[in-house]
């Protein structure tokens, strides 16, 4: 059945953004419902949410008009509602649904919801760390209330810091994980990620400038969705979400012990890594003096992870990562029938590695799917649905 879902506006220079996410809802077949504070009509005409809802937009003139039933549009509504959703929640609201102030129609319609009630926050940074506020926030996620954001960058007063509204697409895939059953639970996933590190001497080594960004997004989405995660890291710049089974392996030959140890206990293997593709043929014990011009440093080719995992367990479900610069899809469907992987992702290295955006291919045997340019945290999503997809075809 098709949910319904409120979507509460209040006053802030983000409030432009509720516009494509009301957009983005509707495209998702959400019967979307917008009520707007007084001072978020100063930013964005009613009329303009009501053209893309396609349902009439409600104010605080609601509060007071005649309705063809018990003339308590409040209630009827949040009765009506699967989900109500604050975008963009100023500091102003936050504090009065903390306090359970109700003295307009969202504060009224927030204090008599049988839902679930979500707020994306939006303010100036100082105005997010200002300790009423966190404490606001701190006793409403004690209240069951969920939080998508704030996001940290560049906002509109030219501060940067904490406080920018989550992006559309961001609040739009977090409610639709809202709705969604845990389809990979009990399902155990081994995600590899990270840069690896060989050592040259004591004071140099080989490594690359991958973020593990993609790998940690995969990770975070898989358990998310109920998955059993273990995670071989390497060289990261990303946390770790709470629940997943970490183990460090910095060296291409520790992230090679750890996973042929792991893949037996698991239904699906994705090779994220970066894994050094040569080391050195002799690591140098102390450190080489840079006394000459030029330096010659022999490298031994390693073994391919993903190939040798794949041979050694076949019934294990594989994902592969081809970062190439030129060529994709001819390296990558190489790739993908030289390892005998179930599946591959195909990404340029200049548009996606270190980067919070990504665009992909998705190829198994027989099909090719492009991703067009998303978040990454919105690619893993889409990147598990393909796996799940195809795993419970297998």
């Amino acid at each position: 059945m098709k949910k319904t879902i409120i979507l509460g506006v209040c006053g802030g220079i983000a409030a432009y953004k509720s516009v494509e996410l009301a957009s983005l809802l509707k495209q998702n077949n959400y019967d979307v419902h917008v009520v707007m504070t007084d001072n978020a009509k100063e930013f964005i005409q009613p009329l303009t949410f009501q053209a893309i809802s396609g349902n009439p937009v409600l104010d605080n003139d609601d509060l007071w008009k005649n309705s063809t039933s018990n003339g308590m549009s409040h209630i009827n509504l949040s009765r009506k509602a699967d989900l109500i959703v604050i975008a963009p929640g100023t500091a102003n609201f936050i504090a009065k649904i903390s306090s359970g102030i109700c003295d307009d129609l969202l504060t009224n319609l927030c204090a008599a919801r049988n839902c679930e009630l979500v707020i994306c926050p939006a303010m100036n940074s100082s105005m997010y760390h200002n300790p009423p506020n966190l404490r606001n926030i701190s006793q409403l996620k004690e209240d069951n209330v969920k939080f998508i954001g704030p996001e940290s960058g560049l906002q509109a007063c030219g501060d940067s810091g904490l406080g920018r509204l989550s992006e559309p697409e961001v609040i739009s895939n977090g409610i639709n994980n809202f709705f969604s059953l845990p389809k990979l639970k009990n399902l155990k996933i081994l995600i590899s990620v990270g840069a690896t590190l060989e050592k040259i001497d004591d004071a140099r080594a080989i490594t690359n400038i991958s973020s593990g960004k993609m790998g940690l997004a995969i990770a975070n989405e898989a358990i998310h969705q109920g998955a059993k995660v273990t995670l071989v890291k390497a060289i990261t710049e990303e946390n770790v979400r709470n629940g997943i089974n970490v183990i460090d392996a910095i060296s291409h030959e520790d992230m090679e012990r750890a996973i042929l140890k792991e893949a037996k206990r698991n239904d699906i293997f994705i090779s994220v890594a970066a894994v050094s593709d040569y080391k050195s043929n002799k690591v140098v014990e102390g450190k080489i003096k840079k006394n000459k011009s030029f330096l010659s440093i022999e490298l031994q080719k390693t073994s391919d992870i993903l190939k040798t995992t794949k041979a050694k367990y076949p019934d294990l479900f594989c994902v592969g990562f081809a970062a190439e610069s030129k060529n994709l899809i001819h390296y990558a469907k190489q790739k993908l029938i030289e390892k005998n992987l179930d599946m591959i992702i195909a990404n340029e290295i200049k548009k996606t590695m270190s980067s919070d955006y990504a665009e992909i291919i998705i190829m198994d045997q027989d099909n090719e799917k492009i991703m067009p340019r998303m978040t990454k945290k919105l690619v893993a999503g889409n990147i598990l649905n393909e796996i799940y997809e195809r795993f419970s075809n297998k």
